[in-house]
């Protein structure tokens, strides 16, 4: 989902931390493309107001509600540019974005940077669905409806992103999960004004995903054995 001047293949990572909440200032579209232009504002980690985009640049990496996008341009009131191409569009929330809707922000993580949350990539697995919220006494407890693309990668404590934050999975079913969201990550994120029936960005673990791939070619044999006989060029297969 993101380009840039390294050339295709370069992962740029995030950790679900987020520095920064930004109001969208305008949505243009551009053929099958979107131009979005984002102003920041609000608290942000590490500084003052404002303090972890200061130094942003042109062809920088920021998560917007958790996809990676490219900073396309920059304007002298605190704003910048990006586009979301069509296969972005197809596969996350930003086609509904509006002016005037806030977005959760947060750069690239840096090689030396404190890793606060978890690994996230930018690209996003599946789009949810804010089910329920449920005050308790340490915050709120919100129940979020997901595709099956996105539970399977879901776990009991596990990680996850939820437009771009990163949260710790409290239970969950086949049809979705619950995250615990305490009252500073309400304040300083877009999670505490999300409503009900509203759409996020989720992102499963990167770790699942590499282990569901390492695991199906032995997934693949057992299935394999199950639904055929047992022969001798079977087990040799197996390295019997």
């Amino acid at each position: 989902m993101n380009t840039h001047p390294l050339g295709k293949g370069v992962i740029f990572m995030f950790t679900g931390i987020v520095e920064a909440v930004g109001t969208v200032s305008d949505v243009i579209r551009r053929g099958e493309a979107l131009q979005l232009r984002i102003v920041v504002h609000g608290i942000t980690r590490g500084g003052g107001p404002d303090s972890a985009f200061s130094g942003v640049a042109v062809g920088d990496s920021v998560a917007v509600n958790g996809v990676c996008l490219t900073v396309a341009g920059l304007d002298g009131d605190g704003g910048f540019l990006v586009y979301a191409m069509p296969e972005t569009l197809k596969r996350t929330t930003m086609p509904r974005l509006r002016p005037q809707d806030r977005v959760n922000l947060e750069r690239a993580l840096k090689l030396d940077d404190r890793l606060g949350g978890h690994l996230i990539t930018g690209h996003v697995d599946g789009v949810g669905y804010l089910e329920k919220r449920e005050s308790v006494e340490e915050g709120s407890l919100i129940t979020i409806k997901a595709p099956a693309s996105v539970m399977r990668y879901v776990v009991e404590k596990g990680s996850i992103a939820v437009d771009g934050v990163s949260l710790t999975v409290a239970s969950c079913t086949e049809q979705g999960f619950t995250i615990s969201v305490i009252p500073h990550t309400a304040s300083v994120t877009t999670l505490g004004s999300k409503r009900i029936g509203e759409p996020c960005n989720l992102e499963g673990d990167i770790i699942g995903k590499y282990v569901e791939k390492l695991l199906r070619p032995y997934l693949e044999q057992r299935k394999a054995a199950s639904s055929s006989s047992l022969t001798l060029d079977f087990l040799r297969a197996l390295g019997y």
